[in-house]
């Protein structure tokens, strides 16, 4: 867990990035005390008035009066409207903040946290965390003017009562102290447990097939209910302390309204006040003990965003990938791996071992291997989410020109991964990802390079709609769509892995032919594969080991 201070500096820099928000919402609550406390002065006034305690007309202090009233709905009405508009843009920056961040983010090959889990955290954490900043913030504001404002009020009409009643003052910190700390415990195990239900229910969703197939849906089932169980008992252990809590403080609060009462009928007897005055003491004792009350309803909320905004640090801590100006090899690029030495983590074996290869500018590499013998983690070192453990890589071209690979470097790169890498929604926007500005023209012919051209023959051609897992395409159309996407982009570096897996050998055949024919002679290739018409195609050939590397170059 991390300590407070540190949490109440990231609430810090939030809230500067939200002030406009918090300022709007802490003016709007001081103006609605303001009025409140015109309403209190107004009603004793006319109270007063006709008591015959002041001999005034009745109807300018009845006016004023219908026009406090008005003022209080009208402000009222505003703070609903704006609050919600400014809750839900300071929602939105802060979640597309996070978004951002997780994206641009190192990337390990071992993820911290389970997607559900990050999921809850930029939905749920991040409502929790702005609610607290631009609402609950500016409340507490607005709640320390109205009990200053409401002591002074009581403190002008009545000074031993103002002290009596704010002297629950110092019961209530120490009461606090204590409070905090333990919901603080409670709400963060009924997080973890919430999330942890919300990766569960999506990895079902998403292998359900295997589920269905294994026959293990009433055992999933059954773990999903050991979790609900686990949560409504958390859930109902912090009510519990809660209530009993809301209980004694609620006791102080009617003792204390019960002492004005007295205290105020006992001078109402002897004449020391007036009827308006015993009226101004009972509205007053309330908006004394009202900023109490919502400082109780105020805790569980500020440590739950507490809880939430820990969290969402945890998610900011992670390192960033290196920014700036992409690195660009338009007219050709290589690639050179200086005894390079993987491994993912100190204690584990070593996936690359001091290896050196180069894959000269305009070069087709077949890169073959047992599983295990680091065909991916090869990948990813030339992509730049891995760094070399040691060793070095690098990008270079035919003018001697080099850069460390880095993911500066990645622009250079075209990339198609093995397994679907859809995304729900049409074709289109699938291949638009590889360039948002291709034409009509531009998709219709990288369709057809990737023997993809079944496209156009389907009831709404590029602008047919695709289901979350490619549903609708098979694995051999999705990962013709696939190539085509990647075609789009521009790069002098295309990274083939597994591409082909799924086709059938006509078609396959068909696929590099239509490769050879587009790629320009700079461009270099590397493919991962196992068929034998791939490394037919290539000009040298890589094999890789769990023991050591076997280089054979035709």
């Amino acid at each position: 867990m991390k300590n407070t201070r540190s949490i109440i500096r990231w609430f810090w820099t939030i809230l500067k990035r939200l002030r406009l928000q918090v300022t709007l919402n802490a003016i709007i609550g001081v103006l609605c005390v303001g009025i409140d406390f015109a309403f209190i002065w107004a009603t004793k006034h006319c109270i007063d008035i006709a008591t015959l305690h002041r001999e005034e007309s009745i109807r300018p202090a009845a006016y004023l009066l219908i026009i406090i009233i008005l003022c209080q709905t009208t402000i009222g009405f505003a703070r609903k409207w704006i609050g919600a508009l400014l809750g839900v843009k300071a929602q939105n920056q802060m979640q597309l903040h996070l978004f951002h961040r997780l994206l641009k983010n190192e990337w390990t090959g071992r993820e911290a946290y389970h997607s559900g889990d990050i999921l809850n955290r930029l939905i749920r954490d991040v409502n929790d965390v702005t609610n607290t900043v631009t609402e609950t913030i500016p409340s507490v504001f607005s709640v320390l003017t109205r009990l200053g404002g409401a002591f002074l009020f009581m403190f002008t009409m009545d000074p031993k009562l103002a002290c009596m009643i704010i002297a629950i003052v110092p019961i209530f910190i120490a009461f606090s102290r204590m409070y905090v700390n333990r919901m603080r415990r409670l709400t963060r195990e009924i997080r973890k447990t919430d999330s942890a239900i919300q990766s569960l229910l999506q990895e079902s969703i998403l292998h359900r097939v295997v589920l269905k197939t294994l026959g293990r849906i009433k055992m999933m089932a059954r773990i999903l209910a050991r979790y609900q169980m686990q949560l409504r008992s958390q859930v109902r252990h912090r009510t519990v302390f809660s209530s009993v809590s809301g209980t004694l403080i609620s006791m102080g609060f009617a003792t204390g309204y019960l002492v004005t009462f007295l205290w105020g009928v006992n001078r109402l007897h002897d004449g020391l006040i007036t009827y308006g005055m015993m009226i101004a003491y009972i509205q007053l004792v309330g908006q004394i003990q009202g900023p109490f009350r919502e400082m109780i309803r105020f805790i569980p909320v500020i440590i739950s965003s507490f809880t939430a905004g820990e969290r969402l640090m945890e998610l900011e801590d992670a390192p960033m990938e290196e920014e700036g100006k992409p690195i660009r090899y338009p007219d050709g690029a290589g690639l050179r791996l200086n005894h390079v030495t993987f491994r993912y983590w100190a204690t584990s074996r070593d996936i690359l071992e001091d290896f050196s290869y180069d894959f000269p500018p305009g070069s087709r590499t077949a890169i073959l291997g047992e599983t295990g013998a680091g065909k991916t983690t090869l990948i990813r070192i030339i992509l730049a989410l891995l760094r070399p453990t040691e060793g070095t890589a690098e990008i270079y071209n035919k003018e001697g020109q080099s850069s460390r690979i880095s993911p500066l470097t990645r622009c250079n790169l075209v990339y198609v991964p093995q397994g679907n890498t859809l995304f729900s929604g049409t074709i289109r926007n699938n291949l638009l990802l590889g360039d948002p500005k291709a034409t009509e023209d531009e998709m219709r012919e990288v369709l057809k390079i990737a023997c993809a051209d079944f496209v156009m023959e389907l009831p709404d051609g590029i602008d047919t709609p695709l289901g979350e897992d490619n549903a609708g395409l098979s694995q051999g159309q999705a990962q013709r769509v696939c190539i085509a996407r990647a075609l789009l982009r521009k790069g002098s570096i295309l990274l083939l892995d597994e591409a082909t897996s799924a086709l059938d050998n006509e078609t396959e055949a068909r696929l590099l032919k239509n490769l050879s024919e587009y790629l320009r002679p700079e461009q270099t290739l590397l493919f991962i594969t196992h068929r034998e018409a791939v490394i037919d195609y290539c000009t040298q050939t890589l094999h890789l080991t769990k023991k050591k590397s076997n280089i054979t170059n035709k």
